[in-house]
């Protein structure tokens, strides 16, 4: 296998000697056409230009640097909520120009030599964690831990220890190019593609990629079980899935905690769900006191955190976060842990880079609370499952997507998403080679 420069330094930085790890900090073909770029074919992607500025740009198609690689014509992507985390300078390591979007689905254009499990022309999805396969926590199927595909020593520092490899989701996260473009390259394309049945169309099997299987997974490893009720922060695309899974899996009740459109949005399209407008509480401890209103006095039996920590709600932690004292907020946090019962659960699901400040430990140890970290969904432990599920008919991604977009409307996209614009909660972003909509697909809106 020919290794690149790349992949010769994030070998060295792991400091194992393992000759698996892939080319890293190549978030732009453009950055080394000769070494990472089709040296005549371009396309649109989008990319991060600076705090509060992506744009999209002409850059070189990738080409095939290894020979595990896989080339993919983009079919269909999407905007997550934790991409306003890049949009807004919040995760580390962002360099302008890097090619944004971790979740992605298309069709085959080029394999490695090394390739045997997809061929050009299958259409398939890509999980938007990058896993070699073969380490511990890959033969697990715990691909969001890989130990190869992220040499970042900042992540190892801060947190001690590293995680797998991110499309589009800047250098702290290895440096790969994102799919919010017309090609991508997908390393170790056998392990991280999965093909995609003739009768679940791009708009439904797209979702596999993350929102679907992170959602799975807050519900599973925060254990919602028979019978409990569940309280959930973030009326978004993850939180409303976790209501039907939680559901899924059981539960008795859920009550969603947001504000504003999101809940009108549920109240029409999710109607079991109970809900609490938190902007029309008054005191420092109204979500608190409503949720054990709501629960017999005791509070729900779980919460889960589907929003993330970069959204302050009073003025102490609005400064803290300006001043760099922290990175995340922990007020959410700390609504969840004095919300439930004694030995109740709560399961983090949102996007927290770093350090918060104020955090009730004392709560969480004397109440006997379990405080989960869900981590970032190991994609590969469900999504096979979770196909099947959408096969069935038992899981409907297209009830969370409201808009259907082009790609070359990317950059405005994501600025309506950040001000919450014409109610939009998930979107799919076609390119000049997605399929016609399927049934059920939001009609196309153009910006």
């Amino acid at each position: 296998m020919a290794v690149s420069q790349a992949a010769a330094k994030a070998e060295q930085q792991l400091g194992h000697g393992d000759n698996a790890v892939t080319a890293q900090d190549v978030t732009n073909p453009g950055r080394d056409r000769a070494a990472y770029g089709d040296p005549s074919e371009t396309m649109k992607a989008l990319a991060w230009m600076g705090k509060n500025t992506v744009e999209m740009i002409e850059t070189p198609k990738p080409k095939i640097i290894e020979d595990r690689d896989v080339i993919l014509k983009i079919t269909g992507s999407t905007v997550c909520g934790s991409d306003l985390h890049l949009l807004h300078g919040s995760v580390v390591e962002l360099e302008k120009g890097d090619i944004l979007g971790h979740e992605f689905c298309g069709i085959v254009d080029q394999v490695g030599s090394a390739v045997s499990k997809v061929k050009k022309g299958d259409r398939v999805v890509a999980s938007f964690q990058i896993a070699c396969g073969d380490c511990m926590y890959c033969k697990k199927k715990i691909s969001s831990q890989c130990a190869r595909t992220n040499a970042n020593t900042i992540e190892n520092a801060m947190y001690g220890g590293r995680t797998a490899g991110m499309f589009g989701y800047s250098h702290f996260t290895g440096g790969f190019a994102g799919g919010q473009a017309e090609y991508t390259r997908v390393p170790y394309g056998d392990v991280n593609l999965l093909k995609l049945p003739d009768d679940v169309p791009d708009e439904k099997g797209l979702y596999l990629s993350d929102v679907i299987a992170t959602s799975w997974n807050c519900v599973v490893d925060t254990g919602v079980k028979e019978g409990d009720v569940v309280a959930i922060w973030g009326a978004g695309p993850i939180g409303q899935m976790c209501a039907d899974f939680s559901f899924i899996n059981g539960a008795s009740r859920v009550i969603m905690i947001d504000q504003n459109w999101r809940l009108d949005y549920v109240k029409e399209k999710y109607p079991k769900v109970e809900t609490v407008d938190f902007s029309q509480l008054k005191g420092q401890k109204a979500v608190v006191s409503k949720m054990k209103e709501m629960c017999d006095g005791h509070g729900p039996d779980v919460a889960l955190e589907c929003v993330a920590g970069e959204y302050p709600k009073g003025w102490l932690h609005t400064i803290e976060l300006a001043a760099g004292l922290e990175t995340d907020t922990s007020e959410i946090l700390n609504e969840m842990i004095e919300s439930v019962k004694n030995y109740g659960r709560v399961g983090i699901t949102g996007v927290y880079v770093g350090y918060t400040n104020h955090f009730n430990i004392g709560s969480l140890m004397e109440r006997g609370i379990r405080f989960i970290g869900n981590g970032q969904a190991p994609v590969h432990l469900y999504w096979e499952d979770l196909l099947k599920r959408i096969q069935k008919g038992e899981i409907d991604p297209l009830k969370m997507v409201t808009h259907r977009v082009k790609v070359e409307d990317l950059d405005k996209v994501y600025y309506k998403f950040q001000k919450r614009e014409d109610g939009m909660q998930k979107v799919y972003v076609q390119t000049k080679f997605s399929a016609p909509p399927c049934e059920g697909s939001p009609a196309l809106t153009e910006y």
